[in-house]
């Protein structure tokens, strides 16, 4: 009797799977952006990739500006464009009805369509975007975070719309909290996308697609979300020619494919200088101040760190590492090993900072999505973050991301002081604010980042340490400042060290 052949190994199945086969039934590549984009309907939710300038899918969000009858767009994304640019059209031809974002930044359009009742916005912390993303793409439907526990994200009073007067006609709903091994944490929904636009720099018939430098951000997670994932890739390369282990973005999660037409841009062109050049700001009295600050702040730092670092001060102080001292600077976009600046054209729009700006990578450099790099954050793997601040209380409460009037956005602030436990929160910036007001408070006025999660204060008056049981201790004060002016300009108690000394 003759033995049955098993199909799986039968010469037809070897023909016809056979990696060397000469012609593929698969090709997910289409002729253009307006082929991708024809079957996708207005009032639906679109996950858009992109962090400033870089991954961003500018191709495919022209191809949705062209079509100006698709109407009602919830927009998932870390931030709008620039007026002009990118989602910033489809803000100004009235298409996005919603934003689901981190940061407003310096778009002045999204900041005026929010405060004029023209658009809804649930601003949400940068990480939760990227976990919501990545936590529908995974089928779970919630999750408990940290991040935004104790501030009005998570109790309700955050305004989503407003009406044409500026009275609130909408405010976020308060979020249920739990608490895990003694820590509070707050739940958040995921998000499930329509559809998503998303960058690559390579990606193949299959839908395999690869990232390049730091142009990951969102868009890993957001294409691995949606019901239909449309992506546009600076090169379209045949199978195999992306080798498996750098295969970002699998084919199983892509609908269709194009080329990319739009020419990258940068937002902020950031070379590097001279150390000293870095501090200048305004006057000589305000580079004096700044100066103070920043060559503190750098002896924060020790050996064999992993830190984080905010826009602003906080960017500078590396660039007064004391001699023989290494640390990892971690960016928040997805960098493990960020460096300084470039040289003029060395400038790369596939590799920015969390201010934008021009960078470029240190040795021993690592690149992954913006919810991998949060995921580290809160789960405590940075040793430090440096921030700058509006207010702060006496028992670390943080305010830095609104003032009354005006909305720049939470950005990662919320997710980086998540974890006080484990992660030191360091505070620069100037003791006093531009009207003499004092920033160092009994308890913060502005909307909270974060509840007692401040471990120490730097100004251009003194170093604190600070308790969230004890309060205030003043441990270092500058030259020529007495403890009597420091009270002075400080509206909350605290203590001086015995050791009480200048700071150096």
């Amino acid at each position: 009797m003759k033995a049955k052949v098993s199909p799986l190994f039968s010469p037809i199945w070897r023909r016809n799977f056979s990696a060397s086969s000469a012609q593929r039934a698969i090709d997910k590549v289409v002729p253009s952006a307006a082929e991708a984009v024809k079957d996708v309907k207005g009032d639906s939710t679109l996950l858009v990739g992109g962090f400033g300038f870089s991954g961003v899918p500018n191709t495919l969000i022209n191809a949705l500006r062209d079509r100006p009858e698709l109407k009602g767009f919830t927009v998932v994304s870390n931030n709008a464009g620039m007026p002009g640019v990118g989602l910033g059209q489809l803000l100004e031809s009235g298409q996005i009805s919603k934003m689901i974002a981190s940061f407003i930044g310096e778009n002045k359009v999204f900041e005026k369509m929010y405060l004029t009742g023209d658009l809804s916005l649930e601003l949400t912390p940068q990480g939760s975007i990227a976990e919501k993303c990545a936590a529908g793409a995974a089928g779970v439907p919630a999750f408990y975070t940290p991040a935004a526990y104790g501030t009005i994200v998570q109790t309700g009073e955050l305004p989503v719309r407003y009406n044409k007067d500026g009275t609130v006609a909408e405010k976020s709903k308060p979020k249920e909290t739990r608490e895990f091994n003694g820590k509070q944490y707050v739940l958040e929904e995921a998000i499930f996308g329509d559809y998503a636009l998303v960058k690559v720099h390579k990606a193949d018939k299959l839908g395999n697609c690869q990232f390049r430098k730091a142009m990951n951000n969102f868009n890993e997670a957001m294409g691995k979300n949606a019901k239909v994932t449309l992506v546009e890739a600076d090169q379209i390369v045949e199978v195999g020619e992306i080798a498996p282990e750098d295969i970002h973005l699998q084919g199983i999660y892509v609908d269709k494919v194009i080329q990319s037409t739009e020419p990258k841009k940068i937002e902020k062109y950031t070379y590097a200088k001279d150390p000293n050049e870095l501090l200048k700001a305004g006057s000589g009295d305000a580079t004096a101040r700044r100066e103070r600050i920043v060559r503190r702040a750098a002896k924060e730092f020790k050996d064999g760190m992993y830190v984080n670092l905010g826009i602003g001060i906080p960017l500078i102080a590396p660039s007064f590492l004391p001699e023989g001292v290494e640390v990892v600077l971690q960016s928040e976009n997805g960098i493990l090993g960020l460096g300084g600046y470039p040289k003029p054209g060395e400038e790369d729009p596939d590799l920015i900072n969390p201010g934008k700006e021009t960078v470029v990578l240190g040795r021993g450099a690592s690149l992954f999505g913006s919810h991998e790099s949060f995921g580290m954050i809160r789960a405590g793997k940075i040793d430090l973050t440096m921030l700058g601040a509006l207010q702060v209380s006496q028992y670390g409460d943080l305010a830095n991301f609104m003032l009354p009037g005006k909305v720049k956005g939470i950005g990662g602030a919320m997710d980086l002081v998540a974890n006080p436990e484990k992660t030191k929160v360091v505070v620069t910036m100037e003791h006093v604010d531009k009207k003499g007001n004092p920033k160092i408070l009994s308890e913060c006025t502005f909307p909270l980042t974060g509840p007692r999660c401040v471990w120490k204060i730097i100004t251009d008056l003194a170093v604190f340490d600070v308790s969230p049981t004890e309060g205030l201790t003043l441990r270092e004060f500058a030259e020529g400042v007495s403890v009597d002016e420091i009270k002075a300009k400080t509206a909350a108690p605290f203590k001086v060290a015995d050791d009480l000394k200048p700071m150096l």
